[in-house]
């Protein structure tokens, strides 16, 4: 497997792995390498230094460690900088759709499976809410044909 590290025509970065050389080669000619923020075909390699590793520095520590040939942002390990910045916008918009539901919606807490099935059946004015339900009883409202969502929950909430 080989990494490369790829620009398209319109100055976006970002990096994909290939079997080999050849894979890329082939897969560039019949215009399958694609940029995932814009989609162009039109793709070359960036300029890279290789990542090579001696026996020793597979023992130890080493300062064989590879050198970037173009600035560089820091990043989590097994993410790119394309994937951090699709995961912040993801973050964002679902704090944008969470705090919308909270703010014009009725919290109803534990009688959130009561209140929308008395919704769903007509015994009580339609009007938005949002609580809390065990896993059972959103399968069992599902069940019913009473539209529920959960509410998204982002990794801030849990800390």
């Amino acid at each position: 497997m080989i990494r490369y590290s790829l620009h398209c025509d319109r100055g976006h970065s970002f990096e994909s792995w290939f079997q080999s050389s050849s894979a890329y080669e082939s897969q560039e000619k019949r215009k399958l390498v694609n940029c995932p923020v814009c989609g162009s075909a039109k793709v070359e390699r960036s300029i890279m230094a290789p990542q090579i590793v001696s026996k020793k520095g597979r023992d130890s520590q080493s300062n064989d460690a590879p050198v970037p040939v173009q600035p560089t942002e820091v990043i989590a390990p097994g993410s790119t900088p394309l994937l951090m910045a699709q995961e912040r916008e993801l973050r964002a918009k679902l704090k944008e759709l969470r705090d919308h539901i909270v703010k014009n919606a009725d919290n109803v807490g534990e009688r959130f499976p009561n209140e929308a099935r008395k919704m769903h059946y007509g015994d009580i004015e339609h009007r938005p809410i949002y609580g809390e339900a065990s896993p059972e009883e959103a399968r069992s409202l599902i069940d019913e044909g009473v539209e529920v969502s959960p509410l998204p929950v982002l990794p801030d909430d849990r800390n």
